[in-house]
């Protein structure tokens, strides 16, 4: 399973000529293609897939809130279980593990750091005692991760990852329903221009 996913990622993002070294350190600050030109790569990958509006809306949005884990390197993995469960699309729910990237990872983790131990009643930050990730990540216990980390941001993430679902399921289910609507149009008016002219071509025998 794990090496089909691994596939299906490079099938998708794969590129011809493999990066450097300063390139792949470079691509982690500032994408290859410029923000705007990224944004409309995703948005033309999103589009042109073939799906109902309701999987492609619904895989997207299970890919964002995938992203809005801890769990780094298993998002695609929630990806696909909860496109799954809400009948989503495979592919754009990869498409929307994006969402998770070295750029919104640190806003992610903070963001929703903060709103779980809220959530759950911890002391802020500075008024109790201080929590060493550093040392934690060293060690990478798992017993000694939970309760000060992974739970107040599993925790945390519920609320962004709703909102954020739904807003993003609204907003690409009626983009791609328009889309699909102006190209099915498109198509069919050059099939009647192709009949058109077939017709033209059999009177003028």
């Amino acid at each position: 399973m794990a090496t089909h996913i691994h596939y299906m990622w490079l099938m998708l993002f794969r590129r011809r000529k493999p990066a450097g070294l300063m390139e792949k350190l470079r691509g982690l600050i500032w994408p290859r293609m410029g923000f705007l030109r990224s944004f409309r790569y995703f948005r033309m990958r999103v589009l042109r897939l073939t799906a109902s509006p309701h999987a492609i809306a619904a895989g997207v949005a299970a890919g964002i809130m995938s992203s809005w884990t801890p769990f780094v390197g298993f998002h695609f993995l929630l990806a696909f279980a909860l496109a799954y469960l809400l009948a989503g699309n495979l592919i754009a729910a990869a498409l929307g593990t994006a969402f998770g990237n070295p750029l919104t990872f640190p806003f992610i983790w903070a963001f929703t750091w903060e709103v779980g131990n809220k959530m759950i009643g911890h002391q802020q930050a500075g008024q109790g005692s201080t929590i060493d990730l550093v040392s934690l990540f060293e060690k990478l216990e798992l017993s000694q991760l939970w309760a000060p980390v992974l739970k107040p941001m599993l925790i945390g993430a519920i609320p962004p990852a709703l909102a954020s679902g739904l807003l993003i399921y609204s907003v690409v289910y009626y983009a791609v329903r328009g889309f699909q609507t102006r190209r099915r149009a498109h198509l069919a008016e050059r099939a009647r221009d192709r009949l058109d002219e077939a017709v033209r071509g059999v009177r003028s025998i």
